[in-house]
Formats: C-alpha cells, structure tokens, sequence
C-alpha cells in the first residue's frame, strides 16, 4: 500500500473499533473539545543570508558576492592565492591582532585572494561529533572577519581546497581597492 492511501474500514472492524474507543478512558479529559489541527503551511525556501552568523559545519559561507566562475575555480583550487598567513599555533589574541593586520596590508597593497591557515585544532578536539568542535582559531576566523575592520573589506570567505590546506585553512577574497 503506498504512502497517502487510505484504506476504508470493514464493517466487522467498524464495529470492533466501536466497542475498542467505547471502552477508552482519555489520557487527558480536559483536550476532548479540541478543533483539529491546522495543517501545517509548507516551509518557503530563505534566500541565503548575506553574513553567516556561525559557520557551518561544511565551513563559513560567503560574507557578499562573487560570480559563480569565481567561486567555481576557488572551490576547485583552481586560484593560487595572492598571500598567506599561517596562525596556527599562535593563540587567539596573537592571531586577531596578525589577521587584521595582515588583512588590512593586503588590501592596501590590492591583494585579493589571501590563503588565511588556521589549523584543524587537536585531534582529539575535533573528533567529535558536535559541529563546531575543533580548533579555536579554525571557528573564531570566520567571525573575526565579520567584524569591523575587517567586514568592510572582506567579500567572500569559503573553505580553501585540499591542496591549499582543506579544513585547516580559509580563502578569504578582499573586495577592490576603492581608488
């Protein structure tokens, strides 16, 4: 029987139900009254959010808009980045300060897409089954570049490809120089 057919009672399982329901004290009297449910509307699909609030577990999303080629040759390490920065190791005040600093150099210098190393954290941190569980560098980044004085200049972040790292490491694409 397929799902969403209904099949009609028998008499003889009418009356057998009959006598079943007859027999039945309800668990709570008091909702005896109650309308039937409302069905339920079916979800509209949200359009992306234009900054991630946390990244997912696949990785942080995009922060603006590149073009989909663009996103394409990043996704298949296609683009060797601009520069790089390796804070893995380093802890998180240390990192903050050389992220945005480094950051802020790139852009000034019209770099575009800069290959940001975090590091996967400890083995046995990021074991688990938990999202988000893993490094502190690898799940601060994301958020240290939504916030000023970063967001201005960040258009996109995304995981980087195997090849530059995988898991461990960030494209983050800056946004032109305004001249």
């Amino acid at each position: 029987m397929g799902a969403g057919k209904r099949r009609e009672l028998s008499a003889e399982d009418a009356a057998l139900w009959s006598q079943v329901a007859a027999g039945a004290t309800p668990l709570h009297p008091q909702r005896r009254d109650l309308p039937a449910p409302k069905p339920r509307p079916r979800p509209v699909p949200k359009a992306a959010p234009a900054i991630p609030h946390a990244p997912s577990p696949s990785g942080p999303g995009p922060i603006g808009g590149i073009d989909r080629r663009l996103a394409d040759k990043l996704r298949r390490g296609r683009l060797d980045p601009d520069a790089r920065i390796d804070l893995h190791g380093m802890t998180a005040a240390r990192a903050h300060a050389a992220l945005t600093r480094f950051l802020l150099t790139a852009h000034q210098r019209a770099d575009r897409l800069i290959l940001v190393i975090t590091g996967k954290g400890r083995a046995e941190a990021s074991a688990g089954l938990i999202p988000g569980e893993g490094g502190v560098l690898r799940r601060a980044v994301p958020h240290w570049l939504e916030e000023p004085p970063l967001r201005p200049i960040v258009l996109h972040i995304m995981p980087a490809h195997a090849r530059h790292g995988g898991n461990g490491a960030l494209y983050v694409y800056l946004r032109r120089v305004r001249g």
